[in-house]
């Protein structure tokens, strides 16, 4: 694959921009190899030392890997091409964006009164009022709130958490499967994902325990919902994690809820654990609007100091006028009722699709939230046989760094009679497979 792509350059910075520009193009994609340092020196006349300098930095910024014999390739997931989903084929049924269904969420209007003039924030960055009724929300889930702050978003937050906190080549203990979106971000910020593998109560403590004694010193992961598997904290896994964590002090932990309110289980969060590096981080975009790009943080208080420090140097500040609009959202009746009323009809179509998978035989997990794993042999097999029955799911390697392969569906929008069909469809693709690949 490297023959087809012309790396050009004499010095160690031209070098890696060309690499670079391919990835970025997707003339070099993941996976492709290099050429060893010796033949590329000797193609383009330049000394070994400025090849090997040029992959050096290529690999420190998280778009190439080394595999030892392997040679040097193009990472799974480079840190200038994020794994975006493919485009949705057009006239095919969407069960792969990881969206909620559009009815359940309400209308989005402008403050009445809008920022007055041209003036500074940052001195006063978080509304009053809002900053309160985050404390009532979070605290009534038992999260720790003296110490609350807001970002744009959650990868917003979780990436100004880990720049201030680590530096690159630095491990961090992901979630796997785990959101493709925090895969991308830690290796965009040049450090090491270190694997922790989950079941249907989240993270498992002795895999978590081995990611830490493998150096990790920060731990990101999802107390309920969790993307894409669907597993959420039960009180005794809770319980086990903590007694992991207090094994490692230094260690950064940070929790994101982001289905919240809509995730249809209880919040066991770890917080509440005594832990003494902690971040607890929720979101809204599930259920009050995706075009509402707010999180709200409760943390200890070095991680407050440090994040707000480095977003005072950046944007300083959430926007007011956003503030303002979840704030009304937030306190609003209507809203709190349509909130409600999403996360029981989530609830009924995911545990819907579930029971109608395993009356075919498939084993599928999802006990909470908007998405529902199911375990298959060949993702393309399933994803390409299901696009012919007019679905298209998410294939599960762009969530995936060492786990099984599986594929995601997004079920806030599936019926319970649509997901009857799904699964009628599903079982007849999986035998379509059999047959082909056999037994």
């Amino acid at each position: 694959m490297a023959t087809q792509y012309a790396i050009t350059g004499t010095t160690a910075k031209a070098l890696s921009a060309s690499v670079e520009r391919a990835v970025t193009e997707g003339a070099l994609e993941p996976g492709a190899a290099l050429p060893p340092v010796r033949r590329l020196a000797e193609d383009l006349g330049i000394s070994p030392g400025t090849v090997a300098t040029a992959y050096k930095e290529l690999r420190r910024r998280g778009i190439v890997v080394t595999r030892g014999r392997g040679g040097t390739v193009v990472a799974p997931a480079p840190a200038v091409a994020s794994r975006r989903p493919p485009k949705v084929p057009e006239g095919l049924r969407d069960l792969a964006g990881g969206h909620p269904d559009p009815a359940f969420l309400p209308d989005l209007l402008p403050p009445v009164r809008l920022s007055p003039g041209a003036r500074s924030h940052r001195s006063s960055p978080r509304l009053p009022g809002l900053e309160e009724a985050v404390r009532d929300w979070l605290g009534a889930d038992g999260v720790p709130v003296e110490h609350v702050t807001f970002a744009h978003g959650a990868l917003d937050m979780i990436g100004r958490l880990l720049s201030v906190e680590l530096r690159p080549g630095d491990a961090v203990a992901v979630e796997d499967p785990g959101y493709h979106h925090l895969l991308d971000l830690v290796t965009a910020l040049g450090l090491r994902t270190v694997a922790v593998a989950v079941d249907d109560e989240g993270m498992r403590p002795e895999a978590l325990r081995d990611a830490l004694r493998a150096g990790a010193r920060a731990v990101v992961c999802g107390p309920r919902a969790q993307n894409p598997w669907g597993g959420r904290f039960t009180p005794a896994r809770r319980d086990a994690l903590v007694a992991v964590l207090r094994e490692a002090p230094e260690v950064l932990v940070i929790e994101n809820d982001h289905a919240g309110s809509v995730a249809a289980a209880p919040l066991h969060t770890l917080t509440g654990g005594g832990l003494a590096r902690w971040a607890h981080v929720a979101t809204v975009t599930k259920y009050l609007g995706t075009d509402l790009r707010w999180a709200a943080a409760a943390c200890d208080a070095t991680t407050l100091a440090r994040h707000d420090g480095r977003m005072l140097l950046t944007s300083g500040w959430v926007s007011h006028l956003l503030q303002e609009t979840v704030l009304g959202l937030m306190t609003d009746p209507a809203t709190r009722d349509l909130v409600c009323r999403a996360r029981d009809a989530y609830e009924e179509r995911r545990l819907a699709l579930i029971g109608e998978l395993g009356r075919h035989g498939i084993t599928a997990h999802g006990v909470s939230g908007m998405n529902v794993w199911v375990p298959v042999r060949d993702e393309s097999a399933v994803v390409n046989g299901l696009r012919t029955h007019g679905w298209w799911v998410a294939a599960g390697a762009r969530f995936r760094i060492g786990g099984a392969p599986g594929v995601r569906i997004t079920a806030a929008g599936l019926s319970p009679a649509d997901g009857r069909r799904l699964a009628a469809d599903f079982a007849a693709v999986l035998g379509e497979s059999q047959a082909t690949y056999g037994g």
